[in-house]
């Protein structure tokens, strides 16, 4: 497989160049657009369309149905057996139809392998941390802190770690998508009333945000190593699939046996889990990791337009207001600022 150089949005400043390997072809790539011939432009198009930031966006709209199928759960089932059941049998597939999983720990540096496991357990981390959280504190202030903080922390982690270099651009973005978030998850709370915050609750939230930018910072760094997003996120997954197994044992699994509860189960499994990491880890292939977190902030602004239409739920003009914000950083991040740089 020949290597090509990957092209990162200018929303973060990548200080080293980076090569991936060709997954999917072994042709020679041409050293200049312009090799590629007539047919190159309309390539490069059909490519950028399905890479970046779409697959991202994508996998956070996935997400966003996470509390609506949840909600639908039997009144047995508790949030850490749902989060739990759907990181299990989610990872398990993403591991069993992961192309190189099984062989990765064996191709990877001693480093790499380390990373790995750092990263199977900040994927297992987050549903430990965050469902006891919506328990402590509750679903808005939970997803506004975890949510929130896990673009700050993924920017801090790859910039103490000399991986990439916040710019202004991702800063404005970051800012106003997260004002964004809290004002659209806050909104019924300020309208009506303080939100209850309870500090054990707060500090798992944020241990939450603090696992998903430590596994996502991870995973992107493997990948652009030149590793298969898929074996990488199914090696993350799968073992993080087995360390939560205990969880689901010890919180129950007999509300799986109803029609209902196995529903629920395969649409987090499968939608939530398995599809939407596959997309997000493809993503990452083109898109830093610092973007990224702050891109799957459009994920609490799906699930409050699927909790008006289909549960039937009512936002205050803050709520809107607060979507229309995270709409604009959203767009800021998305949208190229100019011609994407190729490094050397």
């Amino acid at each position: 497989m020949r290597p090509f150089t990957e092209t990162v949005p200018d929303a973060f400043d990548i200080r080293k160049s980076t090569t991936v390997r060709n997954q999917t072809s072994s042709s020679p790539t041409p050293s200049h657009p312009a090799d590629a011939g007539p047919e190159k432009p309309r390539a490069a198009r059909r490519a950028g369309a399905l890479s970046g930031p779409l697959p991202i966006l994508v996998a956070a709209v996935l997400w966003g149905t996470t509390g609506t199928a949840s909600s639908l759960a039997p009144a047995g089932a508790s949030a850490a057996a749902i989060g739990a059941a759907g990181m299990a049998l989610g990872g398990l597939l993403l591991f069993l139809t992961s192309p190189g999983a099984r062989s990765l720990p064996a191709r990877c540096t001693g480093p790499e392998r380390r990373a790995l496991v750092l990263g199977a357990l900040a994927v297992a981390g987050y549903p430990l941390t965050f469902y006891p959280a919506v328990a402590q504190t509750g679903v808005a202030v939970t997803t506004v802190i975890a949510l929130g903080s896990a673009p700050v922390f993924t920017g801090l982690l790859a910039w103490l770690t000399r991986q990439a270099r916040p710019t202004t651009r991702w800063v404005f973005a970051t800012l106003a998508a997260v004002l964004g978030c809290a004002l659209l998850v806050l909104g019924p709370h300020l309208t009506g009333g303080a939100a209850r915050v309870d500090s054990l609750g707060a500090v798992l939230a944020a241990l939450a945000g603090l696992s998903y930018a430590a596994y996502s910072l991870i995973g992107g760094r493997l990948i652009t190593r030149g590793h298969s997003s898929d074996a990488v996120m199914g090696t993350m997954f799968g073992a993080a699939a087995l360390l939560v197994l205990p969880v689901l044992v010890f919180a129950g699994t007999g509300w799986l046996a109803t029609a209902r509860g196995a529903a629920v189960a395969l649409h987090l499994a499968f939608f939530t889990t398995f599809l939407a990491y596959r997309l997000f880890g493809h993503g990452l292939r083109h898109t830093s990791a610092s973007a990224a977190t702050t891109l799957t902030l459009a994920e609490p602004a799906v699930a409050a337009v699927l909790g008006v239409v289909v549960l039937g739920e009512r936002l205050p003009a803050v709520s809107w207001g607060g979507m229309a914000v995270l709409g604009l950083g959203l767009a800021v991040l998305t949208v190229p600022a100019g011609p994407f740089r190729r490094r050397r």
